[in-house]
């Protein structure tokens, strides 16, 4: 949570409000630093990943507690589960203002070739319908996501507006010097099909075969969700010698040593990987898909490539392999678009401001 929402923590306690996070899995570390933005860490049991019904019901019904307890003015929830049932659980409480944010589609709404895929897809549109009714406002970080929601019917034109990405702390993010020896092509993200991974080592196989200098290098550990891959699968890629896979690190000093960024991902909200990889001056190659295309100009600060195409990416990053100083012009136009669309300072600003939260408060006032 400090990592994603520490900055909008620190600015919305130092309008005078009290602050409550809540957030599954807190150890001593993670709560301490949550203390340390202001807030007060608050663990629940609402599992990420859980397919249990009986066990959310119970997560829900220990959330609606705490919160009558609590008693806050405004709620904000994001991402998939907490959306739906934290919604929900300050409905039940008697929350006066629940904000809901989308921050992607997820899984569930990009599998519909499966009976499963489908099912799960209409229990998720069907709670997603059923959550964001009682939602006092819903915000979307795409326009895309919204006019989904919108036209099928799961919120109201009304009660639902577009903020742009979450942004990212320019003054921590800072532009690095490019590097074209070796060049290395980053990906930092969950381990999941859906994220591009098994397209990029596609690609990769193809630029390896003709420069085998280049290096390829992925961030981020294996996941629980279905269309996680195996930590089998991506070990035996390293060891075919196509990628590097430090796993789960600390992203900024990668990024420093990358030369370009690669997201092939299906679809996204506006990817906070993207905007760190911008703002410490990388070109980005992404897919032309909802959320990923909010963070390129196609020849300006990188490439947008058909998703799902392998051959497409590994043309994309033969352009850089043939034309090595465009790392350089096309990083600069990266940290100029970071500073213009990216500054979390002002996406804070936005958020706040439309959540009417007051400049000081006298009792909790957000969770």
């Amino acid at each position: 949570m400090q990592n994603f929402r520490g900055s909008l923590i620190r600015d919305v306690v130092a309008r005078g409000v009290e602050v409550f996070a809540f957030a599954p899995d807190y150890d001593d570390a993670s709560a301490n630093a949550v203390r340390e933005l202001g807030a007060e860490p608050r663990p629940h049991q609402l599992a990420r990943t859980s397919m249990n019904p009986l066990r959310d019901v119970a997560a829900v019904a220990s959330l609606v507690r705490d919160l009558r307890d609590i008693k806050p003015d405004v709620i904000l929830a994001y991402t998939i589960k907490p959306v739906i049932y934290g919604t929900l659980a300050g409905w039940m409480a008697g929350v006066p203002k629940r904000f809901a944010m989308i921050e992607g589609l997820g899984h569930v709404f990009m599998d519909d070739a499966t009976p499963k895929g489908r099912a799960l897809r209409f229990a998720a549109s069907s709670l997603y319908k059923l959550a964001l009714g009682r939602a006092t406002h819903t915000f979307f970080l795409n326009a895309d996501d919204k006019r989904e929601f919108v036209s099928t019917g799961l919120v109201a034109e009304e009660k639902a507006d577009v903020m742009g990405a979450i942004g990212v702390d320019l003054s921590v993010w800072q532009e690095a010097p490019p590097v074209t020896d070796p060049l290395t092509f980053l990906f930092i993200g969950r381990l999941l099909r859906e994220k591009g991974l098994i397209e990029l080592v596609e690609a990769s196989r193809r630029v390896k075969a003709q420069d085998p200098r280049v290096r390829f290098v992925i961030l981020g550990d294996v996941d629980s969700n279905p269309s996680g891959l195996s930590r089998a699968q991506v070990e035996d890629w390293v060891g075919e010698g196509l990628l590097e896979w430090p796993g789960q690190v600390n992203v900024g000093p990668w990024i420093a040593q990358s030369s370009v960024f690669v997201l092939p991902s299906y679809r996204e909200g506006v990817p906070r990987s993207t905007q760190e990889a911008m703002a410490m001056g990388k070109p980005v190659i992404t897919t032309d898909v909802p959320g990923c295309r909010d963070t390129v100009e196609d020849g300006e600060n990188g490439f947008l490539v058909e998703v799902k195409n392998a051959d497409a990416l590994a043309d994309a990053m033969l352009r850089f392999v043939a034309e090595p100083q465009l790392i350089e012009t096309m990083g600069r136009k990266s940290r100029m678009l970071a500073e213009q669309n990216f500054d979390v300072a002002k996406s804070n600003a936005r958020l706040i401001a439309a959540m009417g939260l007051p400049a000081a408060a006298s009792r909790p006032g957000v969770v």
